[in-house]
Formats: structure tokens, sequence, C-alpha cells
């Protein structure tokens, strides 16, 4: 080191000034964390944490750093989830609107343009760390739909059980224990690496063994993606889905233990450290200003024993129509352009993510097909106050389950759990979000007149679907939509 140069080390130590940041480039870096299967009450900052065994230290901090939603809506399984996030379109369009089994064919067709291909054209550097879930053929995996790289699995953590290669964990119930399959019935499944332009290849069985220790190889490739792009000053869309907390929940060994509260509390913990992996490498990079972090969930906490959710106020779980199914913690930070410590309880839906991370990346959203996402941008920096969004039709698979609109949420078909059979009502329920978090009470024979707002909803989005007939689930590729 040369003698200037250690003179300015030394002043920057003695005046604890900061290494110099990377150069930052003239879009934004966005990074999207995604936990799978995390419910409303989990975290600290949503009322959770040391009640349910882990405090949340680093996102209530990026809570308190930025915006918290208390009223952001997702898709009521994970493939639609994904898929709303991805095109912006309700997944009744586009033949993913429910989660298919092994086998099947499912995904995305490659007539979508997913987010990922808009920033990847407007010079964006795209990854993917974690579950797809829109696709477990070649051809639809995530470096053929606009990633440059990923590393992850295809379908469902579910797979993990069927080798039931771990079955230590003595809370647990046996899981499996080979009870009749084998890989002549149906194939084991694996963890994957691709990158554009080459073929995907298996990286491990997916068994009980590597999915404890999966968050931590998807942390260790985000946060090298990151590095790498700051250090280059090349714009990045960096993805991050992880698997904490999906059934089977179960922590890396490195946490077992660590809470003394079991093991669901130990995933809670290591959760909540991975995504401070993730913030803390955007830091170390110096492109914290210049970086929009959005920390979200794709579903309500699981139903199944003994990994059940929790889901604060609100009644049911996923695969319903119900508000803890529904809503989703949702938390935004961008230095600069967020305002800190702000709560709005303002209609939110994930497919409005589309249409606002595409503005934010200076991208243009497709005009050739129905985009169901808003631009949320101003209000989500404060320069409106209000939502741009009011409401949005509610669907469980392909059956219109439900509508909300404001506050206020319309029931045509009653399902509280999962495992419940759904009901269709002779007459709809309405209900007040406000005064009834548990929708417990039909109020809608005195407040009929919400049903006009509610079903203009409904009768827009219907007669969409019959100008631009819905993509039929399991369609091949090539696809392209009737004239």
């Amino acid at each position: 080191m040369n003698s200037i140069a250690s003179i300015a080390a030394l002043t920057a130590a003695l005046l604890n000034v900061p290494a110099p940041a990377f150069a930052q480039p003239a879009s934004p870096n966005i990074v999207v964390i995604l936990m799978d299967n995390l419910g409303y009450g989990e975290l600290g900052a949503y009322g959770g944490g040391i009640l349910r065994g882990a405090p949340t230290p680093r996102i209530d901090e990026l809570a308190a750093e930025g915006v918290r939603f208390t009223n952001f809506n997702v898709e009521p399984q994970c493939t639609p989830s994904r898929s709303a996030l991805m095109t912006g379109r309700f997944p009744i369009r586009s033949g993913t609107y429910k989660v298919v089994g092994g086998g099947a064919p499912d995904g995305l067709t490659q007539w979508e343009v997913t987010l990922a291909e808009l920033l990847s054209d407007r010079g964006y550097a795209t990854g993917i760390w974690g579950k797809w879930h829109l696709g477990s053929n070649e051809d639809r995996f995530p470096t053929h739909q606009g990633f440059d790289e990923w590393y992850g699995i295809p379908r469902t953590y579910d797979e993990a059980m069927w080798s039931a290669a771990d079955d230590t964990d003595n809370e647990q119930p046996a899981i499996g224990r080979n009870q009749g399959w084998d890989e002549s019935l149906a194939p084991a499944q694996y963890i994957y690496e691709a990158r554009k332009g080459e073929p995907a290849r298996k990286v491990a069985r997916l068994d009980l063994v590597t999915r404890r220790t999966l968050d931590a190889q998807v942390a260790t490739r985000a946060v090298d993606f990151i590095q790498r792009n700051a250090k280059a000053g090349k714009p990045f869309f960096a993805y991050v889905p992880f698997s904490l907390v999906h059934m089977p929940t179960l922590p890396n060994p490195e946490f077992a233990g660590k809470t003394g509260n079991g093991s669901w509390a130990d995933a809670l913990a290591e959760m909540d450290h991975r995504s401070g992996q993730i913030l803390d490498a955007i830091k170390a990079a110096g492109i914290e200003d210049n970086t929009l972090v959005v920390f979200a969930s794709d579903n309500g906490g699981e139903a199944t024993y003994p990994w059940q959710g929790a889901n604060g106020p609100w009644r049911g779980s996923y695969f319903t129509a119900m508000e803890a199914s529904l809503r989703a913690p949702f938390i935004l930070r961008w230095p600069g352009k967020i305002s800190g410590g702000r709560v709005t309880n303002d209609v939110v839906h994930i497919v409005d993510l589309y249409t606002t991370l595409a503005h934010v990346g200076g991208a243009q959203v497709p005009q050739d097909r129905p985009i169901d996402g808003v631009d949320q941008l101003d209000f989500f920096t404060g320069k409106q106050e209000k939502s741009s969004r009011e409401g949005f039709p509610a669907y469980v698979a392909d059956r219109l389950t439900a509508v909300k609109w404001r506050n206020w949420k319309l029931h045509f078909i009653w399902q509280e759990n999962m495992y419940d059979p759904p009901q269709v009502l002779p007459v709809a329920k309405g209900i007040n979000l406000l005064t009834d978090l548990r929708e417990e009470h039909d109020v809608l024979a005195q407040n009929t007149w919400i049903v006009r707002p509610m079903m203009k909803i409904v009768g827009d989005l219907k007669a969409s679907l019959k100008q631009y007939p819905p993509i039929e689930a399991g369609t091949p590729d090539p696809y392209s939509p009737p004239k």
C-alpha cells in the first residue's frame, strides 16, 4: 500500500468513515425476499416474535426503517402467488391457479412475460435462489423465463419427505419412513443449479437432510450475486424465495436447539438470520440508498400439524379465501425514497408488485394482454396518500370464492380451513373487516349497498376473461392466445 493510500485508510478509520461504496448504477437495485407460508402473526413487527418462541430483530428493524403493510394480500396457494408476482396477472388467467402434483403438466407458458424478463431487457442482472414452483420441466425453469441464474427446486418442499432420509427430530412425528415409496413409482426430486443458455444440472437430492441446509445455500449464493453485481456497477434484481417456514419446518443444524423453544421457533430464528445476511450484504456493498428491499410472504401460515402457522387476529387457513389465507406480512425499505416507521392498512395485492417493480426498473409492462397489477409506486413512496387499489377478486383454485373491497368482504363460497369442503352459499355473506376480524358475523342485510362496488369488480373481471380467454391449466408450449 502506498503512503497516500495508507494515510487515507488511517484517516477513514479514525473518523469511522465507511469504505468507499462501489459505483452505483443509475437504475435502482431490487431485492425481493419472499418467505414461504409465513403467517401474518409470526414476526415481532406483526405481534409475533417472542410470542412464537423466537424474536425477529432483523426483520423488525427492516419494518422500522421502511413501511409496514397490514392489508397486503396474496393468493391462497404457493403457485398462484408466485405466478401473480412474476406476471402481474391473476393466476386464473395463466392456468396457474393451483398447486399441481408431480407428474401433471404445470407452470407458466413461455408466452407469459415475467418480471425478470422485463428487467433483464432493461440491463438488469437477474437471479433466483429457492423454490420456483412455476414449471417443473427444463423449458419452464427460471433460466428460460428471464433469470440469468438459479439455484433451488422446481416444485415444493413437501417432496423432501418422500424418502424420509432424516427422521431424527424427536419433536416431529414419524415422517414417511419409506412407507411404500420408491423411485420407480415417483422419482426423487432434486435441487438444481442453472445459468441462462445452459442446461440445468442436479446438485443434490431433495430430502430432509438437504432441506435443512437449503436456506444457508440460498443466502450464500444470493449474497455472492449482490456482491458481484455491486462491484461491477450493474443494476440487479435478486429474487430470494427462502424455504422457511414451509413444512416440514426444520431448522438448519446450526440453529437446532438455539431458542430452547422447539424446532419451529428455531426455524423462525434462522429465517430472521438469513434475512439479515441479505440486508448485511446490501449494506456492506454500500448500495443501501439505491436498493429497494421487498419483504413478503407468499401465503398465510401452514395448516398441517405439527407445523401450523400463526395468523394473528385472522381466521382460517391458507387454501381458502379467509383473511388468514389472504393477508400476509409485507415490508418495503428504500432509504431516501420511503420514509421509515410508516404503517398502512390500505389494500395492496401481490399482482401490484409486477407493475410497480417494472416502473422502478424503467420497464414497460406488456400492452397486448390484461395486466391486473396496478402501479403503486407513488403510494409506496408516500407521494400519494391512498393505495391505487380498492379491491380484488379472491379465487381459490378456479373457484371465485370471495371479493374484497376496501374494508369489506363478500363470500360466495364458505371454507374456513384447507381441509374443509367448500360450501356454495345460497346468499353471499357480507363481512365488515374492521369490526369483525374473525369473520363471524354476516352483516350484508344491513349493508346491501356494498354489493354494487363489489360486484363491479367481479363483472369487470368476467368481461375481461370473456374478451381474453384464460389459458387452461396444463397448456403446452408454444402457446398463442386466440385471435
